[in-house]
């Protein structure tokens, strides 16, 4: 091979290996750029969902239907606020402050033409009315916060039979709702409760219970009562007296006092025992009066 010939050849293969240099820069080239393409979709597709999602919630903002959702919720969280902070109000309240009339005695009250109430401060009550009470009505008054979780139960193991409510329910009942059975008053009453519990001493409730109860036909309260059956003041009943009233709570309007039946005498008996019983062991300490 002379040398014109070589020549040739040497430029022949340096054009060929630059023909390949110049293909793989291409491919190289083509592979990177749809590589950062491909990466650089991601963001460009996120930043349009962020943008939708944006727009959607403008757009959702200025909706008549969602300002009015909105205005309702604020005024429903305002009014429900408003209710709660009020009822808190009137039961702290009634701490210090006496009742009113109650619901039951203002139908009462129409029906019959008139009630007898006179209020009585604990204080004038002879002390043993209030552990009669206790002991018919709620022997572990002293021990729960409301609701005696033991005769719940128990009422539970039975079929549902009897009640257990506690002498704390009843005068929630009594002084803030109604009469008759409806879960709309039992939920209102399991809310109540504990509020009241946490804002009255014990003291209290048994106060409150002695001048609300009702002993006959309209006759309300522990004053009026010892002066109906016994023609006496309520400072000066005697343990069986105290007794036989305590005997007739369950059903007032049809039991008598003065004139108590076998059944009620019996009754009466247990309640004159369970009340020494809770003054001895100390279930009446939270009620207690300093006098007693």
């Amino acid at each position: 091979m002379d040398a014109g010939t070589a020549g040739v050849e040497a430029t022949r293969g340096d054009a060929f290996v630059g023909l390949i240099s110049c293909g793989f820069s291409i491919v190289a080239s083509v592979f990177i750029a749809g590589f950062v393409a491909k990466k650089s979709k991601k963001p460009i597709k996120k930043a349009g969902r962020e943008a939708g999602v944006r727009a959607a919630l403008t757009a959702r903002a200025f909706s008549p239907f969602y300002q009015l959702g909105r205005w309702l919720r604020r005024w429903v969280t305002r009014l429900v606020l408003l209710v709660v902070a009020l009822v808190f109000a009137i039961v702290l309240a009634n701490s210090v402050i006496n009742p009113t009339i109650t619901h039951y005695m203002t139908v009462e009250g129409r029906r019959l033409g008139g009630i007898d109430r006179i209020w009585v401060p604990i204080e004038d009550v002879a002390p043993v009315m209030a552990r009669s009470i206790v002991a018919a009505e709620d022997a572990n008054f002293c021990t729960h916060w409301g609701f005696d979780m033991r005769a719940i139960r128990a009422v539970i193991e039975q079929g549902g039979a009897g009640g257990a409510s506690t002498i704390s329910q009843q005068v929630v009942k009594n002084v803030y709702l109604w009469q008759g059975r409806s879960w709309v008053r039992k939920a209102l009453e399991a809310v109540l409760t504990p509020l009241v519990e946490a804002l009255w001493s014990k003291q209290r409730i048994i106060e409150i219970y002695m001048n609300i109860a009702e002993f006959d036909e309209g006759v309300f309260g522990v004053e009026a009562a010892a002066r109906h059956y016994f023609n006496i003041g309520p400072e000066a009943l005697s343990a069986r007296q105290a007794a036989r009233l305590a005997a007739i709570l369950p059903a007032p309007k049809t039991r008598s006092a003065s004139n108590p039946s076998s059944r009620t005498q019996r009754r009466a008996a247990q309640i004159m025992d369970g009340a020494a019983t809770i003054r001895v062991d100390g279930r009446a300490e939270c009620f207690a009066v300093n006098s007693d």
